[in-house]
């Protein structure tokens, strides 16, 4: 049996009983929370306290304009959106089939930039990554007037361009009517999206310069191709980053909301195709002030974008390599 020296035996004795903390963790703590409080006030009082107040509103039928007339009516406005009002149903599939189209194609083209400006064969990859990036500056209120023109079906470049390089009609009354064709407007909404990918191209840029280069090295010694060493490395290497950006894709879809309210005021055009769930949330809210149901559409959505984080998170352990653990 080892036998204690005296400096040990001093430590020992000096340790604090299990569950306890010596007076300078005791110290230790009450800064760091000194420090803290400033963000835990924001948070309870911008965050928690809305949050609690927007779910006492979903119980109401609470109108802004007349605060005094509120009445107390229970469940009433959640079985409104879970069962009685098929519009909600509806404004969830039209979000969710527009970001089953953009948020793949988002993230590929910002992947895209990224593993391109990351190769040494790119010249002036510098003045590259700040033109891709501008775009993200522009307010999205100016960004979509720009592409309503770009896209329009009797002047619009891109349509222009079309039929000069296919000789398809995409001009005129016969052309391409990007944001008024049902087929095609939310394609045309996705190449909103890719005008603003520079914050997210940053962020894989900056996961690509991450990966160890000594695995290319080996992999060229190895004579794999440039595919080879993408499939092989690259993905599976900035896969948290992936992961970090497929998650904020997920609800950043699922709160679209300006590019239709801009383009239509919210009407739906063309077909209702255009009425997403935000949308239909707004109008309940603030044009048609029935705030109760608004707040329990906000909810919802809330309960739909925290389960689905959830089982994003619960799939990484699938596909997400982190370096630092053992596989």
């Amino acid at each position: 049996m080892a036998v204690l020296s005296r400096s040990n035996r001093e430590r020992v004795r000096e340790r604090p009983p299990r569950g306890k903390m010596t007076l300078l963790q005791k110290k230790e703590a009450r800064w760091g929370l000194m420090f803290l409080s400033p963000w835990l006030i924001g948070f309870l009082a911008f965050y928690i306290l809305p949050m609690l107040a927007s779910f006492w509103f979903s119980l109401l039928d609470f109108n802004p304009a007349v605060p005094d007339q509120a009445t107390y009516i229970g469940f009433e406005n959640w079985t409104r959106a879970l069962v009685i009002d098929q519009e909600v149903r509806l404004s969830f599939i039209r979000t969710l089939k527009f970001a089953a189209i953009s948020l793949p194609v988002g993230l590929l083209f910002a992947l895209f930039l990224a593993v391109l400006l990351n190769s040494k064969n790119v010249i002036g990859t510098n003045l590259y990554r700040t033109l891709f990036y501008m775009p993200s500056m522009i307010p999205v209120v100016a960004t979509v007037l720009i592409w309503n023109g770009v896209l329009n079906e009797q002047t619009g470049w891109i349509n222009v361009f079309i039929q000069n390089l296919t000789g398809i009609q995409a001009t005129g009354t016969q052309g391409l009517r990007w944001l008024a064709d049902p087929r095609l407007v939310y394609y045309a909404y996705t190449m909103f999206g890719l005008w603003g990918v520079g914050p997210a191209m940053i962020i894989f840029l900056a996961g690509l310069q991450g990966v160890p280069t000594e695995l290319y090295e080996a992999a060229e010694i190895d004579g794999a191709s440039w595919v080879q060493r993408l499939a092989r490395i690259t993905i599976p290497m900035i896969t948290p980053v992936i992961f970090y950006q497929l998650v904020l894709g997920v609800i950043g879809s699922l709160q679209y909301f300006l590019a239709p309210f801009v383009l239509n005021r919210g009407t739906g055009f063309p077909e209702g195709m255009t009425r997403f769930y935000m949308v239909y949330f707004y109008k309940q809210s603030f044009t048609f002030f029935n705030m109760g149901y608004g707040a329990t559409l906000a909810w919802l959505m809330f309960l739909v974008a925290l389960v689905l984080t959830v089982v994003l998170f619960g799939t990484a352990k699938y596909w997400v390599f982190y370096a630092a653990e053992e596989k």
